[in-house]
């Protein structure tokens, strides 16, 4: 039998305790038997996995090949500079490694920052005394005493409340407070009113509770090993970064192995023909797009948090700009997850009626004005602060009460008023007829001593207890046509979203009987059952839990961008209509699915409902949840999803980005997600979409810059054997390129504003591919190829200079050949001081976003020019790259080259802009 189906003295003898709670020494057994009262993080890799990890995804293996080739090729045939280039390959690897280990532990330990950790302290019965304990500490059997504001330690079983309720919503998604009983339950257990779980809050009331479950043996313990059980795969982006790595291998290797093989056939020996495929492809694979992606990526996502956005993986900076989907909840992430009174209503509006109205709200409610602060259950809060800011605060001796009852559905107080004279109207006579009670208006009954009944419920609950309505500050007998016009009003309040609580009142003569307790509350001093008979309806009080206000405007930014969003939410399907049709979410009448329903639906039939433009998920449950994320994923979606509950963690972890937020979240739900939004701004998540596309823009443009260094690296190799010359380029020149001149260019792409209407693009398509067509032409067909001129043009310029003669070929150590190969490498450092401006845009003219727009352009260009120079007349570089000063008229020679590949460049945006113009 479950626990929520014993009796009080049932759960004493299933779990050995009772109402004196444990002994200390019994504690402390239990304790050592079921451990600590935690969340445990399953399977979670070692620090030391994480950062060996950084060695071997793809790009970094193909980086471990080239340097043992390097090793290989120094051991057998030393002196060719081979040992040097080893090196500084595993120097790029560790590098890479470390930093994106960094970023991401850095990442790591802001959440640990954030999370917001169960109870410190409890208070429970031990040794039939009551003591203060760590919540770590709580055991089953442990009897725990719960009030107004705290969070549930442990799974419990209650013996005790008095008006308790607890709000479920970390849990459930359920925003409504429920009101707890003590009687056994034989519905669902997670429905059970008898069980207060962990990590839920109790916005009002008190009592006790006996544990059941603690750490990992909750519901919020389950829910989060069921996370930990969710695989969560390769984000777009690394994807992407495999597939292009493979291709610039495959490429890399295909053409050194026939090179290798050609030298053969024009009788070239072994080792030089082997030194010569390694070359090729050192300079075909971009050594620097490695650290480049890594380090754009990290200045993403510290852009990102600046906006209060958490990356916890880098990765995740990117994917989020390919979102095409986002799948939301409701309560706490498009609404402010408070109550607020929208409306009000009475018969004729008048001011007496509405300030009676007031008063009734004020009296019949169990919310406290505290220390300049309101208290309690979110609802009552919303109707005292309204009420209070109406019309004060009114004086009252409460008598008793009967509680908020589920099948009730609705309360009643019982209050003496002291009088304080009616100031609105002059005394009239006791003969006055029409409504006019012995000398008062009856609007004004609240102003003279007496004893009154105030209810509040839902109106089906409380109209039939009403013989009268008060119109014109009269009591008249309530007819069919009033109930009619009550009953439309409600429905009109309701169909705009808000939560309508009906008030009522009755003026008693004598104070009332007590009587027993009704089922699930207690009463203070209970009451006579006939104070909720011929009452007097007063009017109606419409509540909403608010959407944020930058809301609408985020939804319309998703809906330009083409990204789609499902709201799926544990709210009543009403509700959920009305808030996303106020905050633009839908615009027609959309399908909404239920729970149950939900149930019924196959996956085809779930493809197709998710296929409609616009579609509401309503009263859904974790696995509901992870079940529609699954099914937008087979669609080739990229599925965010956001949320703050421990049943949002599930879907977190299995979506390709899970979005907690940082204030409202648990720490399921961070620990599940990619990127917490630190200020619980949905319109954050806008503005990190913005940035994901803007990050993978810059690394499509950076990586074309390097590209198109690629191919005058290759062409001097194919010169090399091909026309019979001296080598043009050393491998260790290629690295200075590569990993050296090329890097903070690089970054300062990656750095680059996007281009201007990014968000009104849809996502791209998960068939397009980081390294298309149109980047590969652009780079090796177009760029290239004019560096290539350059850089071969100062070499032969430099060799003719010299007396060189053709077909002559000169030692390494000869000070002509290191003059010519330093003029080649000043000739692809001048050309890509060029690209870098033509890389800034795809198609918009250079000047047209702002020559000057991006200062770190300059600092990169800069820092170009120096090691440059630096490498080319120092004597450390002269020895480390086998260099030799060259004269400033060769600088002159080549940098007519960079304005050919300047303007060209600009010549192809205007051609492209007209054919799509």
């Amino acid at each position: 039998m479950k626990i929520h189906n014993l009796t009080k003295e049932e759960v004493f003898r299933t779990l050995v305790t009772s109402e004196n709670g444990l002994t200390e020494i019994e504690a402390q057994r239990r304790l050592h038997e079921f451990g600590f009262n935690e969340i445990k993080e399953v399977k979670k890799k070692s620090l030391l996995i994480r950062f060996l990890g950084q060695f071997t995804h793809f790009l970094a293996i193909l980086l471990w090949l080239a340097a043992f080739m390097s090793f290989l090729s120094e051991y057998i045939h030393p002196g060719e500079g081979m040992l040097t280039l080893g090196l500084a390959i595993i120097t790029v690897i560790f590098i890479n490694a470390i930093f994106t280990f960094i970023q991401e532990y850095r990442a790591e330990k802001a959440l640990e920052a954030l999370k917001k950790l169960l109870p410190f302290n409890v208070k429970v019965i031990r040794d039939n005394r009551e003591k203060e304990v760590s919540a770590r500490e709580v055991v089953p059997g442990d009897i725990v005493l719960i009030s107004e504001g705290d969070r549930i330690p442990a799974d419990t079983r209650l013996i005790e409340t008095s008006g308790l309720k607890v709000n479920n919503a970390p849990l459930t998604g359920e925003s409504e407070p429920v009101l707890r009983s003590l009687d056994p339950f034989e519905g669902e257990f997670i429905e059970s009113t008898n069980i207060a779980f962990a990590g839920t809050t109790v916005v009002s009331g008190s009592g006790r509770a006996v544990t059941f479950a603690t750490g990992m043996r909750t519901e919020f313990g389950r829910i989060a090993h069921l996370t930990n059980a969710v695989e969560t795969g390769l984000s777009p982006l690394q994807k992407e970064i495999i597939k292009a790595t493979r291709l610039i291998a495959a490429i890399a290797a295909a053409i050194g192995i026939f090179f290798f093989l050609l030298g053969f056939v024009i009788e070239r020996s072994f080792w030089n023909n082997f030194i010569f495929a390694i070359g090729v492809i050192v300079a075909l694979v971009p050594e620097g797009m490695l650290p480049t992606v890594t380090l754009a990526l990290a200045m993403g996502s510290q852009r990102m948090a600046k906006k209060k956005a958490l990356i916890k993986t880098l990765t995740s900076v990117e994917t989020l700009g390919s979102v095409t989907v986002i799948c939301t909840d409701k309560t706490g992430t498009l609404t402010q997850n408070k109550m607020e009174v929208k409306e009000v209503w009475t018969l004729d509006n008048s001011e007496p009626e509405i300030k009676l109205l007031m008063q009734t709200a004020y009296l019949c409610n169990n919310a406290k004005f505290i220390d300049s602060q309101y208290k309690g259950d979110p609802t009552e809060t919303a109707i005292l602060k309204y009420a209070r800011e109406a019309i004060g605060d009114v004086t009252a001796e409460r008598i008793s009460e009967i509680p908020f009852d589920p099948e009730r559905k609705r309360m009643t107080t019982v209050h003496r008023i002291h009088d304080t004279g009616c100031t609105m109207h002059p005394p009239l006579s006791p003969l006055d007829k029409g409504g006019i009670k012995g000398g008062y208006h009856e609007s004004c009954i609240m102003n003279h001593a007496s004893l009154f009944a105030f209810t509040k419920g839902a109106l089906e609950s409380v109209l039939p207890l009403c013989s009268y309505v008060l119109i014109k500050e009269k009591k008249l007998p309530v007819d069919e046509n009033m109930k009619e016009e009550i009953t439309n009003a409600y429905h009109l309040l309701m169909d705009k979203g808000l939560r309508v609580l009906s008030f009522a009142y009755k003026e008693m003569k004598d104070t009332p009987p007590p009587i027993p307790p009704p089922r699930g509350g207690r009463v203070r001093e209970g009451v006579s059952p006939d104070i909720e008979s011929k009452m007097v309806f007063v009017g109606l009080i419409g509540l909403e839990d608010p959407p944020r206000p930058e809301v609408p405007e985020a939804i319309r930014k998703c809906n330009e961008a083409g990204i789609r969003i499902i709201m799926i939410t544990g709210d009543a399907s009403r509700t959920a209509v009305a808030i996303a049709k106020e905050i633009g979410l839908v615009k027609g009448n959309p399908i909404i699915i239920e729970g149950s329903e939900f149930n019924q639906l196959n996956d085809k039939e779930l493809r197709e409902k998710l296929s409609e433009e616009e579609i509401i998920f309503a009263r859904m449950t974790p696995k509901h949840k992870m079940r529609v994320v699954s099914i937008l994923k087979e669609e080739g979606e990229v599925v965010a999803v956001t949320g703050d509950g421990v049943n949002d963690a599930p879907a977190l972890k299995k979506a390709d980005i899970g979005i907690a937020m940082g204030i409202t979240g648990t720490d399921v739900a961070k620990e599940a997600s990619d990127i917490i939004l630190l200020d619980d701004n949905f319109a954050s998540i806008v503005n990190a979409v913005e940035e994901g596309r803007m990050v993978y823009e810059n690394i499509k443009k950076f990586i074309t810059y390097i590209f198109a260094s690629n191919i005058p690296e290759a062409v001097p190799y194919l010169a090399y054997i091909l026309l019979k010359i001296p080598l043009p380029l050393t491998i260790i020149q290629i690295l200075a390129v590569d990993l050296g001149t090329d890097m903070l260019p690089a970054l300062a792409l990656g750095a680059e504003k996007p281009t201007p209407g990014v968000m009104r693009l849809p996502p791209r398509s998960f068939k397009e591919r980081l390294l298309n067509l149109s980047l590969i032409s652009r780079a090796y067909l177009f760029l290239g190829p004019i560096e290539a001129v350059a850089c071969m043009f100062g070499f032969f310029w430099v060799l003719y200079g010299g007396g060189w003669i053709w077909g002559t070929m000169l030692p390494s150590n000869n000070i002509l050949y290191m003059q010519a190969t330093t003029a080649c490498l000043t000739g692809i450092v001048v050309a890509q001081i060029a690209n870098v401006f033509a890389c800034r845009s795809f198609r918009e003219s250079v000047f047209s976003i702002g020559f000057f727009s991006n200062r770190l352009i300059f600092v990169g260009i800069a820092f170009e020019i120096a090691l440059q120079i630096f490498i080319v007349y120092h004597p450390w570089g002269n020895a480390i790259f086998a260099t030799h000063p060259i004269t400033a008229q060769m600088w002159l020679v080549l940098i007519p080259f960079a304005v050919i590949l300047f303007f060209a460049e600009e010549t192809r945006k205007l051609i492209v802009r007209r054919k799509i113009a």
